[in-house]
């Protein structure tokens, strides 16, 4: 099942386990079950304290749990963890046989002090790069509490399950059978969304902090790229993001970042948050800007204000906030978003195995989303809205190629159908006959761009009719000391390595601005 390669890294994993583990497989006779026992050899293969039992009687098949003898742990995998699960099975048996995580102090406490029953299912697919984070994390409390009980389930193993819930988004997570959350959640995300009373201290802490001579708002490339410049300065720094890594953790595949042939989103992203916590850096996570409070003269400082209810204060600001999807605003788009309105055909195309489905979009990542799905569904349609595809030539050769895709342009999206639980259709408008016409479907793949997530600065800095942020050649907004970066401003070409570039040059002037600004008359 594992080559040589891989089980020799995992070999060397496995030697940091302390305590003993018993794997509790539950199999049938299908060609996935013989698949899943293949891996689980060769993990015990590796180790004496690993053992192996295949008289698992769970219900769901193929499935295992791993345990540790006399420890009241639940945790399980129902599905095959590789792809990008892979790194989940390695942490969880790391983590259920002693060696511990990295998470913080405070952290751990508490999950350890959750009180109650949490019977956590987690739907995943292999392909699906954001759904890691979260099977992580809830193996991790699984481990830690033992009121916590954790599944992850292949959405593509067990399809009946999933058209029996309707989950057509992943990572979608259960509680206790009820739906908890959808998409990417880190461990403190979960927390603050089962202690409650974990966001208010932690806003009062951010609250008391002194002030900073730079806050970064935002934690991406360009974000990142500004902290670290202004930590290499000396002067005391921080970042408050909604969540560090911003866009890029929704990346599937980088292959033009310089001197990084290939990589993944959430890889660059690690990478990035290692950097800068080699430097004395204060990152502040799960703090979604809602207010700008500007100093209103020289010398005073400018207040962000925060939906959690803290409150910083800095002499400078670098605004790094980035973009999100942008969607189409028609109606049924957000009664079914998640329901069959997706963004992200690397994370859910998998749950439309043999289904047909619309991508909204005729640019790069709307051709590259039609090709990628054109191997798993049974159909796909791309509308677009112009003449003509605007992706790049190549693209448009290979989507013209497939034989289950047809391309329909001069298409604007007017309305998304549904049965109540879930997509059935859409209806376009023809805009050269002017006819509406309705496509019958179970999928719709928005591609159609990104917007600024500057909502909560409008009536502060000088925006565009587009929402970003107008900057001048050394990253100035129209305030004095406020400075921005990346995709969140008027910046053309959105591409990480131009944010990077953009983040360090907002921190340089941010800098100089500090200098010329305290230096006496």
């Amino acid at each position: 099942m594992l080559d040589a390669t891989l089980k020799a890294q995992l070999k060397s994993y496995l030697e940091r386990v302390t305590q003993p583990i018993e794997i509790v497989a539950s199999l049938d006779d299908g060609a996935k079950s013989q698949e899943m026992l293949a891996l689980l050899q060769d993990v015990t293969s590796l180790t004496t304290l690993i053992t192996l039992n295949t008289d698992g009687h769970d219900a769901r098949k193929p499935s295992f749990s791993i345990n540790r003898p006399g420890a009241d742990i639940s945790l399980r995998f129902a599905g095959i963890p590789m792809g990008h699960e892979f790194t989940s099975l390695v942490l969880a048996l790391l983590q259920v046989g002693g060696h511990p995580s990295k998470a913080s102090v405070e952290v751990i406490e508490q999950i350890r002090a959750l009180k109650g029953e949490f019977n956590f299912e987690t739907y995943f697919s292999l392909s699906c790069q954001n759904c890691p984070d979260v099977v992580q994390a809830l193996n991790l409390m699984a481990v830690l509490n033992p009121n916590i009980r954790h599944v992850a389930i292949d959405g593509a193993l067990f399809q009946a399950e999933v058209d029996e819930r309707q989950v057509m988004a992943v990572p979608s997570v259960y509680l206790n059978g009820v739906n908890f959350g959808q998409g990417r959640m880190g461990l403190e995300e979960i927390l603050a969304k089962l202690d409650t009373s974990g966001i208010e201290k932690a806003a009062e802490k951010i609250s008391a902090k002194d002030a900073f001579d730079v806050l970064v708002v935002g934690g991406g490339p360009a974000g990142s790229s500004a902290a670290i410049y202004a930590a290499r300065k000396g002067i005391r720094t921080g970042v408050a993001a909604e969540r560090f890594g911003g866009q890029v953790l929704d990346t599937m595949s980088i292959e033009n970042f310089i001197s990084v042939q290939e990589t993944e989103g959430p890889k660059l992203v690690s990478a990035l948050e290692a950097h800068v916590r080699q430097y004395d850096v204060d990152i502040m996570n799960l703090q979604r800007a809602s207010s700008l409070i500007p100093a209103k003269n020289a010398g005073e400082l400018h207040e962000i204000r925060f939906e959690s209810g803290a409150t910083l204060k800095s002499r400078t600001l670098i605004l790094a906030t980035g973009a999100r999807w942008r969607e189409m605003g028609v109606p049924g788009e957000q009664q079914y978003k998640a329901k069959g309105v997706c963004f992200c055909p690397h994370c859910d195309g998998p749950l439309f195995k043999g289904k047909r489905v619309a991508v909204i979009g005729g640019g790069n990542s709307g051709v590259e989303a039609a090709i990628d799905l054109a191997g798993i569904v049974s159909h796909v349609t791309l509308l677009e809205f112009d003449s003509k595809l605007r992706a790049d030539a190549v693209l448009q050769r290979k989507l013209h190629s497939l034989p289950n895709v047809d391309v329909i342009t001069s298409a604007l999206t007017s309305e998304v159908k549904g049965d109540g639980q879930k997509v059935t259709g859409l209806v376009y408008k023809d805009r050269d006959s002017g006819e509406f016409n309705t496509l019958d479907l179970e999928g719709i793949f928005v591609q159609i761009g990104l917007l600024p997530n500057t909502d909560w600065l409008k009536g502060t800095v000088e925006l565009t009719p587009r929402g970003e942020i107008i900057v001048d050649a050394r990253g100035e907004t129209s305030l004095p000391g406020v400075f921005a970066a990346g995709d969140v401003t008027t910046v053309p070409y959105k591409q990480i390595v131009i944010a990077v570039g953009e983040g360090a040059k907002a921190s340089l002037s941010a800098f100089d601005h500090l200098i010329r600004s305290s230096a006496p008359a």
